[in-house]
């Protein structure tokens, strides 16, 4: 779930067996495993967060996690030398009415909320501060191309009202398209091989109450994720920041759930040299048909695309490009061969990965 009010996830409401239920009600029943598990429903933690929150020694922090994750509440995850800890989805739906029924505002769970906000406020100027140094080349790039509240309203208008159960944002960078999607899906997930690209999107998707978001530190060109898992796949503004882009959109579209979509944002083609070295760009824009091809050779087809001409005035403009590709396997499948349209894009048996 992204945020409070999400909508549910189905395997968070699934019946508990009874030998598991009581496993986890065995490991929740101690005071410093119950406080974990109310500061976990509020987002994910590292080790240290809960160190200087609880006032604890880590070794008995994590002795306490680690009998946490063995019952299957919380997992883990690693975001280069650290590790953050966040409640598991399927245990969410069993876990949510046992916090929510704690009294939140006496202690000790006021006073583990106060210095749960002190420690976020750290976090925020931390990542503020490593942005400040990033914001003068990232304000110079947006001086030349549309608006950026106008890439988000044409996203918007490309994905629809259809409902988005499990979005992931590759590349995800500040988090920013996280902060415009998170809120209309079931989940959401933001992969960056950036571990102080993270915290930056960490905090800011916190400042917007948007603390269960799922970030994972990981290579874009092998994605630590199966198969299939997500309906809805975002790379805004990656590609030309890659030596191989091709590969990235191959693995990519193998996230793709059957009758997913996978959505590009990037620029044209342009001749502002200097980028490659102001703003370390690999490749100065992508063709229509070049993205095209590659969506269609990793085996997407009905493939969109959208330009976003820059205002009149702007000097060295940069066009805007979205293209928006679905995975019709399901649907070409369905249809008998007398049914089938003629146009219907050709799909290889298996997506190529690298």
């Amino acid at each position: 779930m992204s945020s409070e009010s999400g909508p549910t996830n189905s395997a968070t409401t699934a019946p508990v067996p009874f030998a598991e239920a009581l496993a986890v009600l065995r490991a929740a029943a101690e005071e410093t495993r119950l406080r974990i598990l109310a500061l976990l429903a509020e987002g994910e933690l590292s080790v240290s967060d809960l160190t200087d929150i609880l006032g604890q020694s880590q070794p008995r922090i994590s002795r306490h996690l680690k009998l946490l994750v063995e019952s299957g509440l919380i997992e883990r995850h690693r975001e280069g030398a650290w590790a953050f800890f966040r409640l598991r989805e399927a245990a969410i739906g069993f876990v949510e009415p046992l916090i929510a029924a704690l009294e939140r505002a006496a202690p000790p769970l006021s006073e583990d909320r106060a210095r749960l906000d002190s420690v976020r406020t750290q976090r925020a100027e931390a990542a503020q501060t490593f942005f400040a140094r990033l914001a003068p080349k990232w304000d110079g790039l947006r001086s030349l191309h549309v608006p950026e509240a106008a890439v988000e309203a044409a996203v918007l208008d490309a994905l629809g009202d259809r409902p988005i159960r499990h979005v992931i944002d590759l590349g995800t960078g500040t988090g920013k398209m996280l902060g415009l999607l998170a809120p209309l899906a079931g989940r959401a997930t933001g992969l960056d091989s950036s571990h102080a690209m993270l915290s930056v999107a960490r905090a800011n998707l916190e400042r917007m109450g948007l603390s269960r978001v799922d970030l994972r530190q990981g290579d874009l060109h092998a994605p630590p994720f199966g198969r299939g898992g997500f309906d809805l796949v975002v790379l805004h503004q990656v590609l030309h920041y890659l030596d191989d882009p091709a590969r990235a959109l191959r693995e990519a579209a193998r996230l793709v759930a059957p009758g997913g979509r996978l959505l590009v944002v990037d620029f044209a083609p342009h001749t502002l040299e200097q980028l490659r070295e102001s703003q370390a760009h690999r490749r100065l824009g992508f063709g229509a048909e070049q993205i095209t091809g590659w969506l269609v050779q990793a085996g997407l087809g009905d493939v969109e695309s959208r330009d976003l001409a820059p205002e009149d005035g702007i000097e060295h403009p940069l066009t805007v490009t979205l293209w928006l590709a679905h995975d019709t396997a399901a649907t070409i499948e369905a249809q008998t061969p007398e049914h089938a349209p003629e146009h219907a894009p050709a799909r290889a048996p298996e997506r190529a990965v690298a």
